[in-house]
């Protein structure tokens, strides 16, 4: 991989470039594994990033994603619209156009997107739609708003992808629990993994997901969510440490609502760029079971992204 470049743009200072020379996993993932969150940014130059947005990154293109897919053996992706682009889908719709049928697509959308649209995103491959409501990140959309778009995109079959952190899920699940579709929630809903695992926190939202059948779960981005960090044990490629039991438990207690991704190239995080490799191998220490290991990586992201194939 080549190292990223600005485009017309200059990043946000301080902005951790991703990690161009990811390891071997020691960790084989299973035939027709899925990286199901990921995302693309521009390149600047070809697909200028939104006037609206709280972060300028560097560029992460498709060709480098799909080669990253190649290194670690995964057979394809779910590629995320980043909110550096907006409701400005063209980045994320070119991914899925040249990946060879091997890319599904999420998108953002405003309430007044037309059915037209609606109707090119998802020949394009998009199969969900991304609320977002960490503050930092996104302006607020009204939920009547939100409430629309999500009647209309269940038409198509599509679902939402929720991103939110852990201390806004009381005020969220009600909201949640009545959306007319399979509702993903993003990276276990951002726990605090320096509480317990069956503390009042995280036994909130393992609720939420046992009154909601509806409602999946990426437990993705360890990265984001430690405290250990990447350190290995011994040796061993064991990184990440105080976030295993918690994805570990979400994993074990809902096995058929499960999903797993990179998030490359992992936008704003502020104290180390990760490993991709090593996040692989992240994955046996969660799922500890061949049977867990293909649920998670084929048998749950077919049966969202690819129900045809059922």
């Amino acid at each position: 991989m080549t190292k990223p470049t600005t485009g017309p743009f200059e990043k946000t200072p301080d902005w951790l470039d991703w990690y161009d020379d990811p390891s071997n996993p020691a960790f084989k993932v299973p035939r027709s594994s899925v990286d199901a969150h990921c995302h693309v940014f521009g390149p600047g130059a070809q697909f200028p990033f939104s006037s609206e947005r709280k972060y300028t990154p560097c560029d992460a293109s498709k060709e480098e994603l799909y080669a990253l897919r190649d290194h670690l053996g995964f057979a394809r992706n779910v590629v995320v619209q980043a909110t550096c682009h907006g409701a400005d889908n063209r980045a994320m719709v070119d991914a899925l156009v040249h990946s060879g049928g091997k890319a599904r697509g999420v998108a953002t959308v405003r309430r007044e997107v037309s059915d037209d649209q609606l109707g090119h995103l998802h020949v394009a491959g998009v199969r969900g739609v991304r609320f977002n409501f960490v503050k930092r990140l996104v302006d607020f959309t009204p939920k009547e708003a939100l409430d629309e778009i999500a009647s209309r995109i269940a038409e198509l079959g599509w679902h939402v992808v929720v991103y939110f952190e852990a201390q806004d899920l009381p005020q969220l699940r009600d909201f949640f629990a009545g959306l007319p579709s399979a509702v993903v929630v993003d990276h276990m809903g951002c726990p605090d993994v320096t509480t317990p695992v069956d503390g009042a926190e995280f036994d909130l939202f393992v609720k939420f997901m046992r009154d909601n059948a509806n409602v999946w779960c990426k437990v993705s981005c360890p990265e984001r969510l430690s405290v250990t960090g990447p350190k290995a044990l011994n040796g061993e490629r064991n990184a990440y440490r105080d976030v295993q039991p918690f994805a570990r438990r979400i994993v074990e207690t809902f096995p058929d609502r499960v999903l797993w991704g990179t998030d490359w190239p992992h936008p704003n995080l502020k104290d180390h760029m990760p490993d991709d490799g090593l996040l692989v191998d992240f994955i046996p220490r969660i799922a500890v079971t061949a049977e867990l290991q293909h649920k998670l990586l084929v048998d749950n992201p077919t049966r969202l992204y690819w129900p045809e194939e059922r």
